[in-house]
């Protein structure tokens, strides 16, 4: 009996050793938790991170101040970022132009920063954010974004505390132009879907937004001249269904809203071949005067404009002179890709006019890299979506001047499928999981590029496979960030286990923010 009583005692103290172990070990973690984030543990990867110091802590008496010499530009930004804050801290963070303490948005005359670097100093007292231009405190933001809670992106209250790590982060991307694509006419999406995906690029440091207006499934952009192309040829998509267009005042809306991120929109009207859309509204533009029926198929290959004919360049002049007059950024995409239909010398002969046009109007001409294979103007941008590396005659382009963005589609196409199981997507360019997604170098992928000659990365995503947003956000997120990492960060940062850990950390706050990813098992998502 006496036995039973101490045996009895001890499991008790045990079960007690063990409440208190547990309970201390619920405390570390709870405070593990609420510790601010390490600087730099961010998605790009920093250029410079210098940590030491006191947390900024966030409070109901922090005030977003902004200096005279920002304008309205940085008093726009101060106020997006109130706008982020506001909801989950339950802070007035009130935009102000004097006092000292609080977040700080300045413009300096530091032109090492370039037109989107920043430096962002945190400590006790206050957060600091410098920039050279106004695109660099909008960078910035993003980068203070990721330093608070997952929980900063809810819309409802949430308890904090929200601390920013001291220390100093100094950044400046390492390619000018960081670049996604959205296919809307395989699928047609609208401009609330189009804002919604501009806002999770910004997020990540993209600049670009390359919207593929036109191809054989349907054509997305209103053109007054020639009225049919939208109100018939974007009356459909893959599969059936109804398809649809931009109006003029839907695409500046577009427009307005990716500047309003610093993002510029790069249009594409594909060109002489993935024109079906075109062909079945004029039948002018066929070589035998007979309009084919509209195509709902994800064949390729099969169409072209008709070269020797004058009417073809008088459509594709009214065509670029009005998607000019509506996009304020310095590219047109004129396509080139998969021209099977139009013979080479005739492909040559298109190509030659279409650039002249493009300068007509004064934009940069920008197209698949197959326009390597006709004869680039100065200037050019050719897009590279092989998957071999060794394209002799974008080699040579190079040599002679052209620029080109990267995007294998082994590596940076968002459509390609996961693995063998993924639902949605395709597999022509193999099963890309996010581990190979990344592990690329834009400079080195084809042999022999000379030096300077890349001019940034794009991710494409082509639309056969999708019709909804979650089903965008699904093929784009996990891969999309790495991709704009590859394209923002230095070189040396780029290591796999470092980036799959910070990618880890990405995902509540893309759960925060009801974004649809993927959970790749090749990451340890928290």
């Amino acid at each position: 009996m006496r036995q039973h009583r101490t045996m009895a005692g001890l499991l008790g103290a045990l079960l007690l050793l063990a409440a208190g172990l547990s309970s201390t070990g619920a405390t570390t973690a709870a405070a593990a938790s609420r510790a601010p984030r390490p600087l730099g543990r961010i998605v790009p990867a920093p250029a410079s991170v210098a940590p030491g110091g006191s947390p900024y802590t966030i409070t109901s008496t922090t005030a977003i101040r902004v200096d005279a010499a920002t304008g309205a530009e940085g008093r726009r930004i101060a106020g997006y970022l109130a706008d982020v804050l506001r909801p989950s801290t339950g802070y007035a963070l009130p935009v102000r132009a004097d006092g000292s303490g609080g977040i700080r948005l300045r413009l300096s005359g530091d032109a090492r920063l370039g037109e989107e670097g920043y430096r962002l100093e945190s400590g006790r007292s206050a957060i600091t954010v410098t920039a050279h231009r106004p695109a660099g405190l909008f960078h910035a933001v993003q980068t203070l974004r990721q330093l608070l809670p997952a929980s900063v992106e809810r819309r409802t209250r949430q308890p904090g505390p929200w601390q920013v790590a001291g220390g100093t982060i100094t950044d400046t991307p390492r390619y000018a132009y960081r670049g996604a694509m959205l296919d809307v006419s395989r699928h047609f999406f609208t401009p609330a879907q189009v804002e919604r995906y501009i806002d999770q690029l910004a997020l990540y440091k993209v600049n670009r937004l390359h919207l593929h207006l036109s191809d054989d499934q349907g054509w997305r952009i209103a053109i007054d001249s020639w009225p049919r192309l939208a109100t018939y040829g974007g009356r459909t998509q893959v599969g059936g269904g109804k398809g649809g267009y931009y109006t003029k005042a839907d695409y500046r809306r577009i427009v307005r809203y990716a500047a309003s991120r610093y993002l510029e929109v790069v249009p594409e009207i594909d060109t002489p071949g993935h024109t079906n859309a075109a062909l079945a509204s004029y039948a002018s533009l066929n070589c035998d005067g007979v309009a084919p029926p509209l195509y709902t198929g994800t064949d390729v290959g099969f169409s072209s404009l008709c070269v020797p004919k004058e009417v073809t360049y008088a459509f594709l002049d009214d065509v670029v002179r009005e998607l000019s007059a509506l996009t304020p950024g310095r590219y047109i995409h004129i396509g080139g890709d998969e021209a099977h239909s139009t013979p080479h010398t005739d492909y040559v002969a298109f190509m030659d006019k279409a650039q002249a046009v493009v300068a007509k109007y004064g934009k940069t001409v920008m197209g698949w890299h197959q326009l390597t294979g006709a004869r680039p103007v100065a200037g050019a941008v050719a897009q590279y979506w092989g998957t071999a590396g060794d394209e002799a005659e974008v080699v040579a382009a190079a040599k002679a001047g052209t620029r080109l963005v990267m995007s294998p589609a082994n590596r940076a196409y968002l459509d390609m499928k996961y693995d063998a199981t993924t639902k949605l997507g395709l597999d022509w360019a193999g099963l890309v999981d996010v581990d190979r997604s990344y592990a690329w170098d834009p400079s080195t992928f084809i042999k022999g590029l000379p030096s300077g000659s890349v001019l940034g990365v794009e991710a494409p995503l082509w639309s056969e496979t999708l019709t909804t947003s979650a089903d965008v956000e699904y093929m784009a997120f996990p891969r999309l960030p790495g991709i704009a990492e590859i394209g923002w960060s230095p070189a040396s940062t780029h290591s796999w286990p470092d980036y799959r850990s910070r990618l880890a950390e990405q995902g509540p706050r893309l759960a925060a923010l009801g974004v649809n990813f993927y959970r790749s098992p090749v990451v340890p998502w928290e």
